[in-house]
C-alpha cells in the first residue's frame, strides 16, 4: 500500500509504512512570482514547520520545484536529495542550513525505509528527471514536468505501472510571447503522447503538474492553457480504456493499492479556499491586451529601481551582448535594426533603439522601420533583474510592431536581445534572489 498526498503543482508526499517522503515540495501561493494555484488553496506554515519528512526528492532546479521560500519551512535536518547538474544549487541548498544534501544519478535508486526512489532519464537529460517510486511492491512512475524520449519509454515499458502522474497540459510558453505571429493552438493531446502512454500501460494515471494560473486579470489564463482536465480524461479514454484517469487536487490523499486507487483523507496543512472542481477554458482568436495597458497593473518602480532599468538598457544590455557573442540564429546572421519599448505604470512607453550586427549592438536616436520589436513593462525588467523572475511573469511581446513575413516565421523567438541578455547563461537567479531576502529577514 502506497498513500500519495497532492500539495501542489508536482508537489507530492507519498508515504508507506512508517516513511514518508515528499517530491518537489512548494509551500507558496502564487509561486515563481504569478503562479496561483488553481483550484484556490492555503497553506498553514505552522503545521508544515513540525512536519519530519524522512526525506526530499527534488527533479530539477527550475523555480516551480526547487524553491528556497518553501524549503525554509522544513527542518534541517532533513536530507534533501536533488537531480542537478550544477554544484552551485546544492551549494545554496546547503546555506540555507541542510546539512544532508546528496545529488542524485540517474538510474541509481535510493531507499529511504520502505520507499525506493530511482531518478530516470527525462527528455532534457542535462535539466530534468522522474522518479520512479517503489514502495509494496508497486510502481509508481512520477514524469513531473519533463518530456521523455522513446527509447526511455521502451526501458521503462518493463515494468507493470500502478500509477503515472504525467504532466497533462501543453503550456503555449512562447506562443503568448509571439501572438502575433504565433501558430493556431492544438487543442488535443500531442500523438506521441497516447503512443507512449500505450506502450507504458498504466492502470492509474493522475493528470499532474500544471495547476496554476496567472493574476485574475492575465490574458493568459485563457491563452496559456490549450488543454482541459475534460479533454485529458476524454482522450485517455478512448486510447487506453484499461486506463482509469483520477485527478487529484491540492490537499487531498489517495491510496494505491493492488486492489485500487482511493480517495482517503486530506492533508491539514493544504487547506481549499473556494471553488475545488475547476477547469481550463482556452479562447482562441483572443487578442491580447497591449503591453501599455499590461503595464498599468503593476506599481510604479521608485527613483532608484527606475534607475536600474535604465541604466541596464543604456550600458549593461550592450556590455552583456557582447559577452554572450552573436546569436546563432539565422535571423541574426545580418544586421538587424531593434526597437526596444519599455512602459511604465501609467502606460507611457521610453524607447530604446540599437543596431544589432553579429556581437556589436550600437545604440541609435531613431528607427523609422524597425526589424525586431520587444516590449516590456519596466516593472519585470526589474524583476528579472533584481528577483531573478522568469519569463513567464515578465508579459513581454515580441514583434507585435513587425508585420508577418518568412524570415519572423523561421526566427527563434527566444534569441529575443532582451530576453538573451536577461537569461542566456544565467543560473538560480531566482533562487540566489530568494536567499538574499531570507539571510535579511533573519538578520
Amino acid at each position: 500500500m502506497l498513500k500519495i498526498s497532492r500539495i501542489l503543482h508536482a508537489g507530492y508526499v507519498f508515504e508507506s509504512g512508517a516513511t514518508t517522503i515528499a517530491c518537489d515540495p512548494l509551500f507558496e501561493n502564487p509561486f515563481s512570482r504569478n503562479c496561483y494555484a488553481f483550484p484556490e488553496v492555503r497553506f498553514v506554515h505552522e503545521e508544515i514547520k513540525r512536519l519530519k519528512f524522512d526525506a526530499v526528492f527534488i527533479s530539477h532546479y527550475h523555480d516551480d520545484h526547487c524553491s528556497m521560500e518553501s524549503l525554509n519551512y522544513l527542518d534541517r535536518s532533513t536530507p534533501i536529495y536533488m537531480f542537478c547538474l550544477f554544484e552551485e544549487m546544492f551549494t545554496l541548498i546547503k546555506q540555507l542550513g541542510f546539512t544532508n544534501v546528496y545529488p542524485l544519478t540517474l538510474n541509481q535508486a535510493v531507499t529511504i525505509g520502505d520507499i525506493t526512489v530511482t531518478p530516470r532519464k527525462a527528455l532534457d537529460e542535462d535539466v530534468d528527471s522522474m522518479f520512479h517510486v517503489q514502495a509494496g511492491g508497486l510502481n509508481v512512475l512520477n514524469v513531473v514536468d519533463s518530456w521523455i524520449d522513446y527509447d526511455t519509454v521502451h526501458t521503462l515499458g518493463q515494468y507493470k505501472w500502478d500509477l503515472i502522474m504525467w504532466p497533462f497540459q501543453t503550456m503555449r510558453e512562447v506562443e503568448v510571447i509571439a501572438p502575433k505571429h504565433a501558430n493556431p493552438a492544438v487543442l488535443s493531446l500531442p500523438p506521441e503522447w497516447l503512443e507512449q502512454l500505450q506502450e507504458l500501460r498504466p492502470k492509474y494515471l493522475v493528470p499532474s503538474s500544471c495547476q496554476f494560473r496567472f493574476e485574475i486579470w492575465s490574458w493568459y489564463n485563457n491563452a496559456f492553457f490549450p488543454i482541459s482536465y475534460k479533454q485529458f480524461s476524454t482522450e485517455i479514454k478512448e486510447n487506453l480504456p484499461n486506463t482509469f484517469v483520477t485527478p487529484i487536487m491540492p490537499g487531498r490523499t489517495f491510496v494505491l493499492s493492488k486492489d485500487g486507487f482511493v480517495e482517503s483523507g486530506k492533508l491539514s496543512w493544504v487547506q481549499a479556499s473556494g471553488e475545488q472542481n475547476v477547469d481550463y477554458e482556452f479562447k482562441a482568436g483572443l487578442i491580447p491586451p497591449a503591453t501599455a495597458e499590461i503595464a498599468r497593473y503593476f506599481p510604479a518602480l521608485s527613483v532608484e529601481q527606475m534607475q536600474r532599468v535604465m541604466t541596464f538598457c543604456q550600458e549593461e544590455i550592450i556590455s552583456r551582448h557582447l559577452e554572450l557573442g552573436a546569436s546563432d540564429d539565422e535571423y541574426w546572421q545580418v544586421p538587424r535594426r531593434w526597437k526596444l519599448s519599455l512602459y511604465d505604470s501609467m502606460g507611457v512607453a521610453t524607447e530604446f533603439n540599437f543596431l544589432i550586427d553579429g556581437d556589436e549592438m550600437k545604440p541609435v536616436v531613431e528607427i523609422n522601420n524597425p526589424e525586431w520589436t520587444t516590449e516590456v513593462p519596466f516593472t519585470r525588467v526589474y524583476g528579472a533583474l533584481e528577483n531573478g523572475e522568469s519569463l513567464t511573469s515578465m508579459y513581454v511581446r515580441v514583434n507585435d510592431g513587425v508585420p508577418p513575413n518568412a524570415e519572423i516565421a523561421e526566427a527563434n523567438v527566444v534569441d529575443d536581445p532582451l530576453l538573451r541578455a536577461l537569461y542566456n547563461g544565467a543560473f538560480g537567479s531566482y533562487q540566489k534572489a530568494q536567499m538574499r531576502v531570507i539571510k535579511k529577514e533573519l538578520g
